[in-house]
């Protein structure tokens, strides 16, 4: 994928939820959540201060986050569901 995000942005693909519960009850897809749970696919370089000093990203591709229900714009690329957010709509980092 030839995509990469700029500034504090990052692209992520949602990780899907369990399809049962506990109890072993299947849930049907217009019951379910959307997940807040991603994985980071691709980071930009970082915000700039007023001075025009560089802000490190705190994420990298690869870490699995969470993030805010309502975070990040829903785009398809190369046939694939995927969120471009802001680096502050991530909640945590799922180690």
């Amino acid at each position: 994928m030839a995509f990469t995000p700029l500034h504090d942005r990052i692209l992520v693909r949602r990780i899907e939820g369990e399809e049962k519960t506990k109890g072993g009850l299947i849930i049907p897809d217009s019951a379910k959540e959307k997940p807040s749970e991603a994985e980071v696919i691709s980071v930009g370089a970082g915000a700039r201060k007023d001075s025009g000093e560089l802000i490190p990203m705190d994420v990298k591709a690869g870490d699995r986050i969470l993030f805010g229900k309502w975070s990040g714009t829903e785009i398809k690329l190369d046939g694939e569901d995927l969120l471009i957010m802001k680096e502050s709509d991530v909640l945590g980092i799922i180690s």
